[in-house]
């Protein structure tokens, strides 16, 4: 049976759940779906799930991208959340190599900008050339 044709929901440890919150919700624009005092969840397109849960041990603790958003307009995106304060970060060792705005663009036209919430968990937005990811195809 395998696992491909189910859901699967990213999950992030942050060490202060009041900031996260201000970031996820403020400067992301999520809207929380589910939640207690320790850990939120929030709905994506496709029902995908992004769970931000209180565990201060953990937070923060891979250079690793642990969830990216697939977009259709990384540009437009990428000025909105800049405007909503939103760093994104500059790379200049190959293979990534970001343009000012923070955008690197790949072999045949994708397109990603990463980004860190206040704990320094790497995010991005992927724009994949080629094929809209927007919409989950299950």
């Amino acid at each position: 049976m395998g696992l491909s044709g189910f859901k699967v929901v990213a999950g992030l440890a942050v060490s202060d759940m009041d900031r996260a919150v201000e970031f996820y919700e403020g400067k992301l624009g999520l809207t929380e779906w589910t939640g207690l005092e320790d850990n939120r969840a929030y709905e994506c397109g496709g029902g995908t799930v992004l769970h931000v849960y209180l565990s201060p041990d953990h937070a923060g603790g891979t250079t690793a991208t642990l969830a990216s958003w697939y977009v259709e307009d990384i540009e437009s995106l990428v000025d909105d959340l800049t405007s909503r304060s939103v760093v994104f970060e500059k790379y200049d060792q190959p293979p990534i190599l970001t343009d000012d705005r923070g955008i690197a663009t790949f072999e045949g036209g994708a397109k990603v900008a990463y980004f860190k919430d206040p704990d320094g968990n790497t995010l991005s937005l992927a724009q994949v050339g080629g094929r809209n990811h927007t919409e989950v195809d299950r």
